[in-house]
């Protein structure tokens, strides 16, 4: 997904815009995806190690396309494929040094010998009049080290070679890598090229035309013999599908499936049930909000929406692609790249809201906001009692969460015993689900952290509703 952002300003509530894709800028001509589980080839390759975690690569764009909004490749992890971890405090861990010095739409797919390619889109910014014949390439054995870059050229057309994806074709002993482009036909059609090195490829030729404008081409190959190819149709997300991956052979077979205007579909095989599969999906309006889907038949092409309880996307994350990891894979990378040095707080209750401060109060404001900066907080040990926690913004560092009349406010740490017990909470179970947290205050030991009316308060909890209002998840 493609969008352009608008204005914001420090220290004011968040306000969601509506921002334009590629599709709207370009009057029905579009982007092309990034990646499921890497156009997920089920099939075989060199023996390895089953997967157990995931990787998602993305670009950042705030909703301002000011801080936070960076055109390299950003890497996060998982280990149930729904909530993620940054890596490398959510910095690029690779940016392109050739075409418009940017990328758009990363894909990862594992090749048959075990290690990663990476491809995205030669774009930096949101000139969906760029012209590019080109896709970024790197190659890497573990995606802690990246090598040989180089652009790979894949048409002669004067157009883009958007949301480039690529999946082994076991009958033609060579990858196709997809990509949306606007041919003869005068709307983005999928096209595709043949490689065995991502270094030299195939003439291009049309892989799928259904006769009107489709971007974000996304595969499941080989899903018990069916192939799925879905997509973004006007402003829903789209599936085809084929017992043959041969170009021009999918016939649409779903009703659109969207939050909003949604593009860049990325399928993703559970890997803790054997029938589970995930569609995400990117909107932009507003920009860069991540949706996710499940189905426990990809054949029936029918979707159901997750609880946003349930899935927590990267801050600032754009057009995702998603591939399968090993334990060690997953742990390496962590080792390598770090996780965030902050947390991100989400409501029980309100889960597409999260805990920041806006004019120096506490409250939860709805995600995406400017800047997002104000919803990221380090849980240091608490002023008052090293057991217990306080909350130090990563954006004012000399300021913590504290309560003040029972109203959570963003104060200076002034040094007083006053202020560090204002200001220390202790965690514990979350009273609605005890999988998530709760925040009991040090000084008024009967009273949690809750919001009303999206203000953060220390209140005594007395009602269910109470509970909700009281629970967090700590996560990015």
């Amino acid at each position: 997904m493609r969008t352009n952002g608008t204005a914001g300003t420090n220290e004011t509530a968040g306000t969601n815009g509506t921002h334009p894709s590629r599709r709207r800028i370009l009057g029905m001509a579009a982007t092309l995806p990034l990646a499921a589980t890497g156009a997920r080839a089920l099939g075989a390759g060199t023996a390895r190690a089953a997967d157990s975690a995931y990787v998602m690569c993305y670009f950042t764009e705030s909703t301002s396309l000011g801080l936070g909004t960076d055109y390299g490749l950003h890497l996060a992890v998982s280990t149930d494929g729904l909530n993620w971890a940054p890596l490398n405090q959510n910095d690029p861990v690779v940016t392109p040094t050739e075409g418009d010095l940017g990328l758009r739409d990363p894909f990862i797919l594992r090749k048959q010998d075990g290690t990663f390619v990476v491809i995205a889109t030669d774009l930096k910014g949101t000139d969906w009049t760029y012209v590019s014949q080109y896709v970024h390439v790197w190659n890497s054995p573990d995606l802690r080290t990246f090598t040989g870059y180089h652009r790979l050229k894949v048409h002669d057309m004067d157009t883009h070679a958007w949301a480039p994806e690529a999946f082994w074709d076991a009958g033609r002993g060579q990858y196709a890598l997809i990509y949306s482009a606007v041919n003869d036909s005068g709307h983005n059609v999928i096209m595709v090229n043949y490689t065995s090195d991502f270094v030299t490829a195939s003439d291009p030729q049309v892989f799928y035309d259904p006769g009107y404008d489709i971007i974000d081409g996304d595969m499941a190959v080989g899903v018990n013999g069916v192939n799925y190819l879905y997509y973004k149709k006007d402003q829903t997300l789209v599936g085809a599908r084929s017992t043959s991956l041969d170009p021009g052979s999918f016939t649409e077979f779903t009703t659109g499936v969207a939050h909003g205007g949604t593009e860049a579909p990325t399928l993703v095989k559970s890997l803790a049930s054997s029938s589970t599969w995930y569609l995400w999906g990117d909107t932009y309006t507003p920009n860069g909000v991540f949706y996710a889907w499940q189905t426990n038949d990809l054949s029936a092409g029918t979707w159901t929406a997750l609880d946003q309880k349930t899935y927590t996307q990267p801050v600032n994350s754009k057009h995702c692609g998603i591939a399968p990891i090993t334990s060690t894979e997953y742990t390496n990378l962590l080792a390598k790249w770090g996780a965030p040095a902050w947390n991100r707080l989400k409501s029980y209750n309100y889960p597409a809201r999260y805990v920041r401060h806006s004019n120096f109060v506490g409250r939860i404001d709805e995600y995406p906001f400017d800047l997002y900066t104000d919803s990221e907080w380090k849980l240091v040990p608490g002023l008052a009692d090293s057991a217990g926690v306080s909350f130090q913004s990563v954006n004012y560092p000399t300021r913590y969460l504290r309560h003040y009349n029972y109203q959570l406010q963003l104060d200076v740490n002034d040094g007083t015993s006053t202020y560090a017990a204002d200001a220390t909470f202790y965690r514990t179970a979350g009273l609605a689900d005890a999988a998530w947290s709760s925040f009991r205050s040090y000084n008024n030991p009967t009273r949690y952290i809750r919001h009303s009316n999206y203000v953060l308060r220390i209140d005594e909890i007395t009602t269910a509703t109470g509970q909700q209002d009281a629970t967090f998840r700590v996560g990015y």
